[in-house]
């Protein structure tokens, strides 16, 4: 098993879930129009559209579904890009390709929730914006031309000036911001077993404790071996993103593997609640490390950050996020940690999603870099169209396996770097 189950089993979202069920583990052949390798939100998502596009699918999970980034994460339904933006998409990919994947994002949010609502999934979903403060005057003037990007693409997204923020999300520091109100906040791990309660509701098979042990031609399809049973499938999807393993080691060069920790503190007082984020907002700022957070539905405070060094960090660093958090918040009497946790995500070097090509039939979907909710749903629809040969423009960038250059130096360059950027943070603000 993980060795990552003790900070598993302190996740707020899996402890907190109601809809969690169990699913059957593989004990037979079976054969089906598509395969999914990862139970997680983007192949949940693609085992759901593919079964309501018709496609007989079976969905491969190694542990329990949402066990990877999906159920890790803090819940955010952003419907954007983590660094870059809409013009800088389209001068890089060209006029088709960067509004597709524009498009692509833009939507993601909306379709989230309306996921939840057509399936009437209970995962405390809220479509109540996200918010960006800006924390110096520099990021503010980044920020505006965002905006303004996003408005040239039909996007509602609206300016905020330092006072907006004080008074609509009681956020004190900030020179400006700006709000996508088609965001939102969920627990991921109700909203992951909730697209797989839809999904085998459609008729997909979802098996758990099922790891892929090897993936091999059979004549024109592919077998699939767990320990006790295999899938056959005309069309594999790899949706394991930072959680692939040994399976197939080409795929694990193509990104950077970043461990990201949560904390949830314990309930705030309802006063205190009705200022801070009222309208249950989330909120992620301009800094290079990353400020975060938004509440559960218990009025949990919610914040994530990175390391440095890895030893002793499951106490140290959701430690330093509560100190933070209370230094940012002005709260010297900030409740104490009730759940902390973490997960790995799959970055890619440009933060843009990708799929990698790995043989005639087989793709394997990378979305997250920190928009993992939104951007893997969304994949999960093109992904089913792939699968049916239904496919429009592609709208996310189909590359081969190809590595890293150093990457088994090159993947701890996140982490490294670090410090770097918050020095350069602190100078800023």
């Amino acid at each position: 098993m993980s060795p990552e189950i003790p900070a598993e089993r302190r996740s707020l979202w899996r402890v907190t879930s109601r809809n969690r069920t169990a699913f059957e583990t593989l004990q037979s052949k079976v054969e089906v129009d598509l395969v999914v390798v990862g139970g997680g939100i983007c192949g949940l998502s693609t085992a759901l559209h593919a079964a309501e596009a018709n496609l007989s699918v079976a969905v491969l999970e190694a542990e329990v579904v949402a066990w990877g980034a999906s159920g890790r994460n803090a819940g955010f339904v952003v419907p954007n890009f983590a660094k870059a933006d809409p013009d800088q998409i389209i001068a890089q990919l060209g006029s088709d390709s960067g509004e597709a994947l524009v498009q692509f994002a833009a939507g993601s949010a909306d379709l989230v929730f309306r996921l939840v609502e057509r399936h009437r999934i209970n995962c405390h979903a809220k479509q109540s914006g996200w918010l960006q403060p800006a924390h110096s005057p520099g990021a503010f003037e980044r920020v505006k031309s965002r905006v303004a990007q996003w408005q040239r693409h039909r996007r509602p997204a609206t300016l905020l000036s330092g006072t907006d923020l004080e008074t609509t999300a009681g956020l004190h520091g900030y020179v400006g911001g700006w709000l996508d109100p088609s965001g939102g906040v969920l627990n991921p791990v109700e909203y992951a077993y909730g697209l797989a309660a839809a999904a085998a509701g459609k008729g997909a098979k979802i098996f758990e404790d099922s790891q892929v042990r090897s993936i091999t031609r059979q004549g024109d399809r592919w077998r699939l071996e767990c320990l006790r049973g295999a899938v056959v499938a005309e069309r594999v999807v790899l949706a394991t993103n930072a959680y692939s393993g040994d399976l197939l080691p080409p795929l694990s060069q193509t990104y950077f593997p970043v461990r990201v920790f949560q904390m949830a503190t314990r309930p705030l007082p309802q006063a205190i609640r009705e200022t801070l984020l009222p309208a249950d907002q989330c909120a992620s700022d301009t800094r290079r490390n990353l400020f975060t957070l938004r509440f559960d539905a218990d009025n949990r405070l919610i914040s994530g950050g990175m390391c440095v060094f890895p030893v002793g960090a499951d106490e140290r660093v959701p430690a330093a996020i509560r100190q933070r958090l209370a230094r940012h918040l002005g709260m010297r009497n900030l409740p104490e940690i009730e759940f902390s946790w973490s997960g790995t995500a799959a970055v890619q070097p440009n933060f843009l999603p990708r799929l990698v090509n790995m043989a005639p039939g087989v793709l394997a979907a990378f979305a997250c870099n920190g928009r993992g909710v939104a951007m893997t749903t969304m994949m999960g629809r093109f992904l089913s169209q792939w699968a049916s040969k239904t496919a429009p423009f592609p709208p996310v960038p189909d590359t081969p396996p190809e590595a890293i250059p150093f990457h088994r130096f090159m993947k701890y360059a996140p982490n490294v770097l670090l410090p770097w950027s918050m020095v350069r943070d602190y100078f800023e603000s």
